[in-house]
């Protein structure tokens, strides 16, 4: 089996080439694709923004920002991107039946060792190999937005995925920085977005309810349990209490949690009402152009800052 020297990301976009430069800055090899020139030329500056803006932050040095790009090449031809890769992610657009596409692309053209990898946040990744033939090779990687910042990636075994590919995949995570874990079983969601979605579908029903409204939602969760999040996850929380006070918790206030399987009316009401959020300036809040700036801006400042603790 060969060593990963050489890496492909297929697609560009807001995920493939913050992909791309996790790889590169940990002197690999990279080959990014898309369909355009433009797309790729764009994601280049990306790459130079995003490092420019680490560095500013006493995050990596501004000496390793051109080598680092230097170890991108770019095409718009898939059989040049996957020619001598021995690792692939694709991150095109989260579409079932275009990463259907691709990956059988893929499994056509890449030498039989190569590990192809999806990054999907919430699509099945038995049902993204269908098409293929060597299923045994074939992953899910989620890698979470923005991926050279937030060090989570879930590295999902889809029915047939082979032992060897989860284990390389892991160990090459590991050495590039990230911070992988396995999820066995390819479920919708897999592990992280099933628990965020819970959570989010809990707050959109409480504000539904006319329980509380929507800042003050946020406001209980980051001024309250969100502070803890980062160093206490909630099965060391409930072992913490204790499984007995969880229990009992449990089973007096479960019943009176949201349980629909349907997404909430409100939430419903709101995208056929055009109330989509930041990009129309009103969603379950209102906000100007400066408003949604800042939340933006105040994110990838908490990000860049925590990063900088974790480096240090």
């Amino acid at each position: 089996m060969s060593k990963i020297e050489n890496i492909a990301v297929i697609g560009a976009g807001m995920m493939g080439h913050g992909i791309a430069q996790i790889f590169a800055l940990q002197g690999y090899s990279v080959v990014l694709m898309d369909v355009k020139e433009e797309l790729l030329s764009k994601a280049l500056e990306g790459v130079r923004s995003n490092l420019t803006l680490m560095a500013e932050k006493g995050i990596g040095r501004q000496e390793d920002i051109d080598p680092a790009i230097s170890r991108i090449k770019t095409t718009i031809d898939m059989s040049e991107a996957t020619n001598a890769v021995q690792f692939v992610v694709e991150a095109v657009f989260e579409s079932l039946d275009l990463k259907q596409k691709i990956l059988k692309e893929l499994d056509a053209s890449c030498p039989q060792d190569t590990i192809l990898a999806t990054n999907t946040s919430v699509i099945s990744i038995t049902e993204i190999a269908h098409k293929t033939r060597n299923r045994d090779r074939i992953l899910g990687t989620h890698f979470w937005n923005p991926p050279y910042l937030i060090p989570l990636v879930e590295v999902i075994r889809g029915e047939e995925t082979a032992d060897w590919a989860m284990d390389k995949t892991y160990d090459l995570l590991k050495a590039v920085g990230k911070h992988p874990v396995r999820v066995n079983k390819d479920v919708p969601g897999f592990v992280g977005n099933r628990l965020q979605h819970a959570l989010w579908r809990e707050a959109i029903s409480i504000v539904e309810q006319g329980i509380a409204d929507a800042s003050t939602v946020d406001e209980c969760i980051k001024y309250g349990f969100g502070l803890r999040l980062p160093v206490l996850g909630p099965m060391e929380n409930a072992d913490m209490v204790g499984t007995d006070l969880t229990l009992a918790i449990h089973d007096y206030i479960l019943k009176h949690l949201e349980s629909s399987p349907q997404p909430s009316p409100l939430l419903k009401e709101k995208v056929a009402g055009r109330e989509l959020g930041f990009k129309t300036g009103r969603g379950f809040q209102e906000w100007s152009p400066e408003a949604a700036e800042r939340v933006r801006h105040n994110l990838v400042e908490y990000l860049l800052e925590w990063t900088k603790g974790r480096a240090s």
